[in-house]
């Protein structure tokens, strides 16, 4: 099968279009003939063996895994002999093996990392939800207990997280402000948004208005000026920061967040995401009845690959974006 392929960490030029094995399935593994795989910034920061206190998860000298990408959907080719939900040929979408395999033509995905792919939604449209989509719903969901009437704002609402973060927390009921761009205002009121600050003409944090909850996707404000944003009780979930910082990236602004939301009555929550089945039936729910709908700001072929990830890694994509992989015809 052709798969990218990565030897070395590095910038995008170290990503190969080669030929390999298809991966082996274990007893609760399935196989899935990709037909789109999503791009997150995790493929491109792990591309680069980034932040470096990560390397020992990631691989020391060289990744463990050596093909990127974990958003995936596709058709079952093959089951393991455990695997009791799916049948060859159903049409799946979830996330691959921990920390690569989807930039392929076939990918070995846990069972409990794979749902029914939703009906109203192409394949391209289906990867495109797994990692963003859980990251959106369990801070909103699960950490901000998001209901009915709360104020929640959503900083680089225009993003991959960003734009089902808006979606959802509409579905939950909630008073939703979405801050970006001049370019990205008219698509994130089209999101549902009920307002949308231009960050470039108006600063968030000064204008007065307090929200229940806040999910920072970006990290371009001070935690005391996201503080001063914040409502007497209301909970800051910070996912931005990048890797300006090589060796721990946002780690150190997170250390400096837990001391300074520890005297107040304010909150901080911190997650790592989990890619469980539940929460893609959930998304699969929201996505059928019309309340989400995921935002594709491009697609490339699997041969382009390299530009997909350095896209992604610029910071700069509407939703997200896609490698396409397979028409469907057995390579």
């Amino acid at each position: 099968m052709k798969a990218i392929v990565q030897a070395k960490y590095g910038t995008s030029e170290v990503l190969d279009l080669r030929d390999i094995a298809k991966p082996e399935i274990g007893d609760s593994e399935v196989l899935v003939r990709v037909r789109a795989a999503g791009v997150n910034p995790g493929d491109w920061a792990i591309m680069g063996g980034l932040p470096y206190i990560a390397r020992p998860v990631y691989g020391l000298g060289k990744p463990k895994n050596r093909v990127r990408g974990t958003d995936v959907a596709g058709q079952v080719e093959a089951i393991g002999g455990a695997v009791t939900r799916f049948r060859p040929g159903d049409e799946v979408f979830g996330s691959s093996r921990q920390l690569g395999g989807a930039f392929a033509e076939y990918a070995a995905v846990s069972e409990d990392a794979l749902a029914p792919k939703p009906t109203n939604l192409t394949f391209e449209q289906a990867a495109a939800v797994p990692m963003a989509g859980y990251v959106a719903l369990q801070a909103l969901r699960d950490h901000g207990k998001v209901k009915a009437g709360q104020r929640v704002l959503v900083n680089g609402a225009s993003g991959g997280i960003g734009t089902f973060a808006v979606q959802i927390a509409k579905s939950f009921g909630a008073d939703v402000t979405g801050v970006t761009s001049t370019r990205n205002v008219d698509m994130v009121r089209s999101l549902g948004a009920d307002h949308v600050i231009d960050y470039t003409k108006e600063n968030f944090t000064r204008t007065g208005q307090r929200y229940d909850f806040i999910l920072d996707n970006v990290a371009n404000h001070s935690l005391s000026d996201l503080r001063r944003a914040l409502a007497p009780q209301g909970m800051l979930v910070p996912n931005g920061g990048g890797f300006d910082h090589r060796w721990i990236a946002s780690g150190g602004r997170l250390i400096s967040a837990k001391v300074s939301f520890a005297f107040v009555s304010q909150s901080l929550a911190t997650f790592i995401v989990s890619p469980k089945q539940e929460n893609l039936v959930v998304l699969t729910e929201l996505i059928e009845s019309g309340k989400v709908t995921p935002v594709i700001d491009r697609t490339y072929p699997l041969s382009e690959t390299r530009q997909a990830i350095d896209h992604v890694g610029r910071g700069h994509a509407r939703g997200k974006v896609v490698v396409t992989v397979s028409n469907g015809v057995t390579s």
